[in-house]
C-alpha cells in the first residue's frame, strides 16, 4: 500500500484526453501533417493557431489551448483514420473541402512541399473523401497563400 502511494504521487495520472469533437479532430489533423516531417515550426504553430481561430470563432489564447489539447490527442491516438472519421461523418462535403484547404496552408506554412508532409495530407484527402480535382485545386491556392 505505501509502494501505491509513493507511486501516485511520484508518477501522477495522466490528464485525460480531450473527446474526439470536431474542433479537437481538425486540430489534431492540422498537427499531425505538421508533425509529419519530424518538425514542428514556429510558422506551422501560428498558422494552425490562425486556423483554429477563424474557423472555430476563437480568440488567440482559445486557439491555443485547442491546438495544445490537440497535440496531446494527436499524440495519444496513432490513427489518422479515427480523426478523419470524425470529420468524414459529422461535416458535409463543402465543408471538408475547407478542411482539406487549412490542411495544405499548414503544409505549406514554412514555404517547402515536403514529401512526408504531401503524404500525410494525400492520405487524410481519401480518408476524407475528397475528389482529386478538388484537392488539386485547393493545394495551388494554398501555395499561392504567403
Amino acid at each position: 500500500m505505501f509502494r501505491e502511494l509513493v507511486a501516485r504521487l511520484t508518477h501522477p495520472a495522466p490528464a485525460p484526453l480531450p473527446e474526439t469533437d470536431v474542433p479537437h479532430a481538425l486540430a489534431a489533423l492540422l498537427v499531425r501533417v505538421a508533425k509529419s516531417d519530424r518538425v514542428y515550426l514556429f510558422e506551422e504553430i501560428a498558422r494552425i493557431d490562425r486556423i483554429l481561430a477563424a474557423r472555430f470563432e476563437l480568440d488567440p489564447v482559445a486557439a491555443a489551448k485547442l491546438r495544445a489539447e490537440a497535440e496531446r490527442l494527436e499524440r495519444a491516438l496513432p490513427g489518422t483514420e479515427r480523426f478523419a472519421a470524425v470529420l468524414c461523418d459529422c461535416v458535409p462535403y463543402a465543408e471538408r473541402l475547407g478542411i482539406l484547404e487549412a490542411l495544405w496552408q499548414v503544409m505549406m506554412a514554412d514555404g517547402v512541399a515536403h514529401a512526408d508532409q504531401q503524404s500525410a495530407v494525400g492520405a487524410i484527402e481519401t480518408a476524407l473523401g475528397i475528389a482529386d480535382y478538388d484537392s488539386a485545386a485547393l493545394r495551388d491556392a494554398a501555395r499561392s497563400i504567403p
